[in-house]
């Protein structure tokens, strides 16, 4: 289908985005990678009355590397943090997102700030307990990955915010697995699990899970984190710890899969994914 009319404008800064949101009205919309908004504004499922393009703010790309964290910018491609191998989880989930066209073009904060619990760095952020900053009218904000995802595609950021930057503390010591389940390797995943495990004398110190397409948002997987924390990091306890995955979630069925079939899903890729990350 063809996207109903609309105004457009490009950005020459993030205050300038931000003027040029507040001029647009409610239902203007920022245009980052365009691989989530125009697909809906071509079922016109979206509809918005100006779209601002953020093409040209150099400003909002790159990752700087602290102490203790990663700091990405907002308009980031995936096709950047694949070939990231030193952020190791991130890395691992940029490289299974999509196809490489869609990674060349897509950013890490449009996928955020769509929060579609489909995606795959929106559960990611939450394992990680990671923050974005949005910036606004104003001023700045921080919001933590919890605070985030609020309902189905509703996130934290508000009509005139602009996402700028992604904050992922490095997590030295954690091993790490991603497991996705789809139909086809391009396909959305019917589930996915990301897991970050740190493991000290064979004794699992502390383990992030992260759940994809599980319910309206993504979600961590907590009673399997707390079953296994504090726990030895064999098969047994990552068994037992994995059977609880599916626990708080509230799968929709659909063409692919039902409740049950995705939160068996559930259990078995949270299994596979920390089995790899529990081997460092």
């Amino acid at each position: 289908m063809i996207a109903a009319e609309f105004d457009y404008a490009v950005a020459s800064s993030v205050d300038d985005a931000i003027s040029k949101l507040a001029e647009g009205g409610a239902d203007a919309k920022l245009l980052a990678g365009g691989h989530s908004l125009l697909p809906l504004m071509k079922l016109r499922f979206a509809a918005p009355s100006l779209l601002v393009d953020m093409r040209k703010l150099d400003e909002l790309r790159g990752i700087d590397t602290g102490d203790d964290s990663f700091r990405i910018g907002a308009l980031t491609r995936h096709s950047e943090l694949q070939a990231r191998e030193d952020m190791g989880l991130v890395s691992a989930v940029a490289k299974k997102i999509a196809d490489q066209q869609v990674r060349n073009r897509g950013t890490i904060g449009g996928s955020l700030s769509h929060g579609d619990s489909a995606a795959d760095l929106p559960a990611t952020l939450l394992a990680y307990d990671g923050t974005v900053t949005l910036r606004g009218p104003d001023g700045e904000r921080e919001v933590s990955a919890g605070d985030m995802f609020e309902g189905y595609l509703t996130t934290a950021v508000r009509h005139g915010e602009v996402l700028t930057q992604v904050r992922l503390p490095s997590l030295a010591g954690y091993g790490y697995g991603y497991e996705k389940f789809n139909r086809r390797a391009e396909d959305w995943a019917m589930v996915g699990v990301c897991a970050l495990v740190k493991v000290t004398d064979g004794v699992c110190e502390d383990v992030r899970i992260g759940l994809t397409h599980m319910a309206s948002t993504p979600l961590r997987a907590s009673a399997a984190e707390d079953a296994l924390r504090g726990q030895p990091c064999d098969a047994e306890h990552i068994e037992a710890a994995a059977q609880l995955a599916a626990e708080g979630t509230s799968p929709l069925g659909d063409l692919n899969a039902t409740p049950e079939y995705k939160r068996h899903l559930a259990r078995v890729l949270t299994r596979r994914a920390l089995t790899t990350a529990a081997a460092g």
